[in-house]
């Protein structure tokens, strides 16, 4: 997927899942489909489990979390 083409399939509305980032504006987040992921499931799983998804949409889950984890951080201790 192209450098910043996951923003055409990522949404975030406040009014949807809590304003967590969800696949074309469905109530399937972006932590879904990577916690499945990260759990073994294989795209073919995933698009079973949720027939309205396609495979550019597991494809754009992956490019925002890459996206997201590309940013610095810093820690900072609260306690």
């Amino acid at each position: 997927m192209k450098n910043g083409s996951w923003e055409n399939r990522i949404t975030i509305d406040p009014d949807v899942c809590n304003g967590k980032p969800v696949l074309r504006g469905k109530r399937i987040t972006v932590q879904t489909i990577l916690e499945f992921l990260s759990a073994g499931d294989s795209r073919e799983d995933i698009l079973k489990q949720y027939p309205s998804l396609k495979n550019e949409d597991i494809d754009a889950a992956l490019a925002f979390a890459s996206h997201l984890t590309g940013h610095d951080f810093t820690l900072k201790k609260i306690a």
